[in-house]
C-alpha cells in the first residue's frame, strides 16, 4: 500500500509541478493539461507498438506535450484567444489527435511489451524476492524526482527562471526590463505541458495501458494537490515550494486511496472520487479565505511598534 501510494504520488507529482509552473508561476489558466496528460501515454503506446525503445518513447512524449503547449501559447498570443478558451480548444482537439496517434484505438495494453517499469519489476523479483515487486519502480522514481527537483530549483535561480516568476506577478515590470513576455510565457507553458505528458507516459507504464480518456479531471486533482501542499508548507523559497508540490500530490493520492479502500463504509463508490476531489478543493478555498480574514483581523488588532507610534503622535501634533 505504501509503495503504491508513493509511486502514484511521484508520478502525478510531475504533472502537478507542470501545473505549478503554469497556474502559480505564470498565472496562466492552462486547460491543455487534460489533453497533454493522456497524449504522453498515447505517444509511448505508439512507440512500443512499433518496436521503439521506451526511453525514446518517454522523450517523444515530453516533446509532444511541449508542442501542445506551444499551440496553446500561439492561440493565446497570436490569435488573442483568452487563456482559458485556448486551453479548452487545445484540450478538445488533442482528444482526436490522441486517437490518431494510437491508430484510432481508445485503449492500448502493454501486457506483452517491455517497458522501463516492467524491467524494474522483473529485476526486483529476480534479485530481491523478499521485497515487493514495485520496490524497483519506487527507487527509480525517487532518484528521478530528486534529480529533476534539484534541476528545477536551479532553473528558477537563473535569469530566465526569475523572469518567469516575475511575469506571473507583475508583467509590466518584465516588459520594462526589455523582455518579451510572450516568449517567456510560451517557454513556461510548453514546459508545463511537457511535464504533464511525461507524467502521463509514466502513468501509462505503471498502469500497463494507455487510454485517451485518462486525462479527464487531471487538472482538478492537480489543483487539489497544489492547495494541500500549500497548507502543509508555507514558504517563499523555491526549494520548499517544489517540495510541497510533491508532498501535496502524495497526500492527495493517499486520500483517494483511503476513499477507494474504505469509502464503502459510508456508501462511497469509485464514481464518487471526482465529487470528493471537487469538495476537497472547495474546502481548501474556504479554509484559505478564513485564514486570510483571521490574519488580517489579527494584523489590525496588533499594537503599532514604538517607532511607528512616535511617528503617528508627531503627525497628530502637527
Amino acid at each position: 500500500m505504501i509503495e503504491t501510494l508513493l509511486i502514484e504520488g511521484f508520478i502525478y507529482g510531475i504533472m502537478v509541478l507542470g501545473l505549478f509552473i503554469s497556474y502559480r508561476t505564470l498565472n496562466f489558466c492552462d486547460m491543455t493539461v487534460d489533453g497533454a496528460f493522456p497524449m504522453g501515454g498515447c505517444i509511448l503506446a505508439a512507440c512500443l507498438m512499433h518496436g521503439v525503445s521506451p526511453v525514446v518513447g518517454i522523450v517523444l512524449a515530453f516533446v509532444g506535450g511541449c508542442l501542445a503547449g506551444l499551440c496553446t501559447t500561439l492561440l493565446y498570443t497570436k490569435l488573442r484567444v483568452p487563456d482559458l478558451l485556448a486551453g479548452i480548444l487545445m484540450m478538445t482537439m488533442l482528444y482526436s489527435i490522441n486517437l490518431r496517434i494510437m491508430n484510432n484505438t481508445a485503449n492500448v495494453s502493454f501486457l506483452r511489451k517491455v517497458t522501463i517499469f516492467s524491467r524494474l519489476t522483473d529485476f526486483t523479483s529476480k534479485h530481491f524476492p523478499n521485497l515487493p515487486s514495485e520496490t524497483g519502480i519506487l527507487v527509480f522514481l525517487i532518484i528521478f524526482i530528486v534529480i529533476f527537483k534539484l534541476l528545477l530549483d536551479l532553473f528558477f535561480h537563473t535569469d530566465l527562471g526569475l523572469t518567469m516568476g516575475a511575469l506571473g506577478s507583475n508583467q509590466q515590470m518584465v516588459v520594462s526590463q526589455g523582455v518579451n513576455p510572450q516568449i517567456v510565457r510560451g517557454i513556461g507553458v510548453c514546459f508545463g505541458d511537457g511535464l504533464a505528458a511525461l507524467s502521463g507516459a509514466f502513468a501509462a507504464m505503471y498502469n500497463g495501458f494507455a487510454d485517451v480518456g485518462s486525462g479527464t479531471g487531471v487538472i482538478v486533482s492537480g489543483l487539489a494537490s497544489l492547495m494541500l501542499g500549500e497548507f502543509i508548507i508555507r514558504s517563499n523559497k523555491i526549494g520548499w515550494i517544489t517540495l510541497r508540490v510533491l508532498i501535496g500530490s502524495i497526500i492527495y493520492r493517499g486520500l483517494m486511496l483511503i476513499a477507494r479502500r474504505y469509502g464503502y463504509h459510508i456508501h462511497l463508490t469509485p464514481n464518487d472520487l471526482k465529487l470528493i476531489t471537487g469538495l476537497l478543493i472547495i474546502l481548501c478555498l474556504i479554509v484559505a479565505n478564513l485564514k486570510g480574514k483571521v490574519n488580517f483581523a489579527s494584523h489590525l488588532k496588533r499594537p503599532p511598534k514604538k517607532g511607528n507610534l512616535e511617528a503617528v503622535e508627531a503627525q497628530e501634533a502637527k
